[in-house]
C-alpha cells in the first residue's frame, strides 16, 4: 500500500514537471518574439530621428557659413575704404614735404651767399683793427701786451678795493646778526629758566630758647661737647653770642649732620653720650635721605634719567656745597636747564646738553675729601661711572681748560658763565664789592684820553667817555681793547666786564 502510493506519487511529480517544461517553453518563445519587434521598431524611430537632426545641423552650418562670408565681405570693405583714406592723406603729406624742401633749398642757398659776404666783411673788420691796433701802439707807446698789462692792474685795483669793501660789510652785518642771535638765544633761555637770583646757603648757626641751654649741651667736664665734636667731626664754638651755637666744620655735609643733631637734642631735651649717639646716627640718615632726594629731584627738574645712583647721590651732596655763596645744586640745575634751551635753539642735541650742564660741576661734592681740582674730579668721576665722551669733554672744558670738541661742551660752558656771572648770583661781601668797582674806575681812568668812567650794572660794565680832541674816532676801538686787558690783568671777577667807549662832539652857538 504504502510502494503504490509512493510510486503514483513520483509518476505524478514526473508528469507535472514535464506539463510546467512545456507551458513555460512555450510562454518563454512567445515573449521573446514580443521583445525581437519592440526593438526593431525602437531601432527604427532612432534611425528617422538621426535623419532628421543630420538635416537639421547641415541646415543650420550653411546659414552660419553664408552669415561669416556676409561679415567677412563687409569688413573687407571697411579695410579697403581706410587704406584708400590713409594713402590720400601720405600723398598729401608728401606734397607738402616736398614744397618744404623746395623752400629749404632756397634758404639754404640764400644762407650761404649771406655766410660769404659776412666773411668778406669780417676780414676787412680785421685788417681795419689790426691798423687801429698798430696805430693805437704808435701813439701810446705801448705794445698790445703792455696795455693789456696795465688795464688788468688797474681793473684788479678796483676789484680789490670793491671786493674789501664788500667783505667788510658782510663781515659787519654777519657780526651784527650773530650778535643779536646771540642775545635773542641767550635771553630766551635765561627768561625761560626763571631761577632765584641769589641761592640759598647752608646755615652754621643753631638758635638756643636761652643761654642755659649752653651748659647742657657742654655737659659735665664737657662730655657732651666731645661726644657731639668727636662723632659728627664738626668743631663746636660756645661763646658770648646770645643764645646761639656756631657749627664750625669744612665739611658741609658733617656741618649739617652736627645742626640737626643739636636741633633734635635741643628738643629732646635729654643731653648725654648715649642720647647723643643716638641723634647722629638718626640725623646721618635723615641727611642721606635729603641728598637722595635732592639729587632725585635734580634729575626731576631737568629731565636727566638713567643716571648711576651714585651719581644722583653725588648730585644730592651738592645741596650743601656752596661757591661765593651761590648753592651748587642750584647752580647745576640752572645750567643744565640754560644749555638745554640754547641747544634745543640751534638744533643740537639738547638730552646731551642737559646731561652735561647738570654734571658739570659734579667733582665739587668730593673736592674737600679727594686732591685735585673739581674739574679733575668731575672728570673722574663721570669715567667711573661709564658716562658718554661728549659729558666728560663738556666736564673737562667748562672752564678753559682743554678746548671743548663738542658744540654740547661750548653751550655748557657758557651756560656755566650766565648762571654764575649774571647780577645777584652770587654774593660777595660789601667791602670787596665797592673796592673791585673803584678799582674798575681806577683802570679806566688811568688811561690816556680818558674824561671820566662810571662802573655800572653791579660791576658788569665800564662806561668811558674820552675826550674828543685827544681821542679820534678810529682810535676808540683800540682804546676800548686796550682797557680790556688792563682789567684783565689787574682785576680778579666772576663772568665778563662789558668795556663801552663813547666820544662825543658838542657845537654849541647861541641866536641874538
Amino acid at each position: 500500500m504504502t510502494i503504490s502510493a509512493i510510486i503514483a506519487g513520483l509518476v505524478a511529480l514526473v508528469v507535472g514537471l514535464f506539463v510546467g517544461y512545456l507551458l513555460r517553453k512555450s510562454i518563454g518563445e512567445k515573449e521573446i518574439g514580443s521583445a525581437e519587434q519592440k526593438a526593431q521598431n525602437i531601432l527604427l524611430d532612432a534611425e528617422n530621428s538621426a535623419e532628421n537632426v543630420k538635416k537639421e545641423k547641415i541646415l543650420e552650418a550653411k546659414e552660419e557659413a553664408h552669415k561669416l562670408r556676409s561679415d567677412v565681405e563687409r569688413e573687407i570693405r571697411d579695410r579697403r575704404n581706410e587704406i584708400n583714406k590713409t594713402e590720400k592723406r601720405i600723398q598729401g603729406k608728401e606734397e607738402n614735404i616736398d614744397r618744404k624742401l623746395s623752400g629749404i633749398e632756397r634758404r639754404e642757398q640764400e644762407l650761404t651767399k649771406k655766410e660769404h659776404s659776412m666773411n668778406e666783411k669780417h676780414k676787412e673788420i680785421d685788417e681795419y683793427l689790426q691798423k687801429q691796433v698798430a696805430e693805437l701802439e704808435k701813439i701810446s707807446g705801448y705794445s698790445r701786451e703792455e696795455a693789456r698789462h696795465l688795464l688788468l692792474e688797474e681793473i684788479e685795483k678796483d676789484v680789490r678795493k670793491d671786493a674789501s669793501a664788500m667783505i667788510a660789510q658782510v663781515e659787519a652785518e654777519a657780526k651784527e646778526e650773530a650778535d643779536k642771535r646771540a642775545k635773542n638765544i641767550i635771553t630766551l633761555a635765561i627768561q625761560r629758566c626763571a631761577a632765584d637770583q641769589v641761592a640759598e646757603s647752608t646755615v652754621s648757626v643753631v638758635q638756643l630758647p636761652n643761654d642755659d641751654m649752653k651748659g647742657r649741651i657742654i655737659g659735665r667736664e664737657g662730655r657732651n661737647i666731645r661726644a657731639i665734636e668727636t662723632l659728627t667731626g664738626v668743631d663746636l664754638i660756645i661763646d658770648d653770642t646770645p643764645e646761639a651755637v656756631i657749627l664750625s666744620g669744612f665739611d658741609p655735609i658733617r656741618r649739617e649732620i652736627a645742626k640737626l643733631t643739636l636741633e633734635k637734642l635741643i628738643v629732646d631735651g635729654r643731653i648725654h653720650p648715649a642720647r647723643i649717639e643716638e641723634m647722629v646716627q638718626k640725623s646721618t640718615k635723615e641727611v642721606n635721605n635729603i641728598i637722595k632726594e635732592e639729587g632725585e629731584k635734580a634729575c626731576f627738574e631737568t629731565g636727566v634719567h638713567n643716571l648711576n645712583p651714585e651719581l644722583v647721590k653725588l648730585l644730592g651732596r651738592l645741596k650743601y656745597r656752596t661757591s661765593y655763596g651761590q648753592n651748587v645744586l642750584m647752580h647745576s640745575v640752572e645750567v643744565s636747564q640754560l644749555a638745554g634751551i640754547m641747544a634745543s635753539e640751534l638744533g643740537f642735541d639738547t638730552r646731551l646738553a642737559k646731561r652735561a650742564g647738570l654734571l658739570h660741576d659734579i667733582g665739587k661734592s668730593i673736592d674737600h675729601e679727594v686732591e685735585g681740582t673739581h674739574v679733575e674730579i668731575g672728570v673722574n668721576i663721570c669715567k667711573k661711572y661709564k658716562e658718554p665722551w661728549k659729558v666728560i669733554n663738556a666736564v673737562e672744558a667748562h672752564h678753559g681748560d682743554v678746548e671743548a670738541t663738542t658744540m654740547e661742551a661750548v653751550l655748557v660752558s657758557a651756560a656755566d658763565a650766565l648762571s654764575a656771572a649774571r647780577p645777584g648770583a652770587r654774593r660777595e661781601t660789601l667791602e670787596s664789592y665797592i673796592k673791585r668797582l673803584e678799582t674798575l674806575e681806577e683802570i679806566a681812568n688811568s688811561t690816556k684820553g680818558v674824561e671820566r668812567s662810571y662802573a655800572i650794572q653791579a660791576g658788569r660794565e665800564i662806561r668811558i667817555i674820552v675826550k674828543p680832541n685827544q681821542v679820534k674816532d678810529n682810535e676808540v676801538p683800540m682804546l676800548a681793547r686796550d682797557v680790556a686787558k688792563k682789567i684783565e690783568s689787574e682785576l680778579e671777577y666772576p663772568g665778563h666786564i662789558k668795556v663801552n667807549v663813547i666820544r662825543e662832539t658838542r657845537a654849541v652857538d647861541y641866536a641874538k
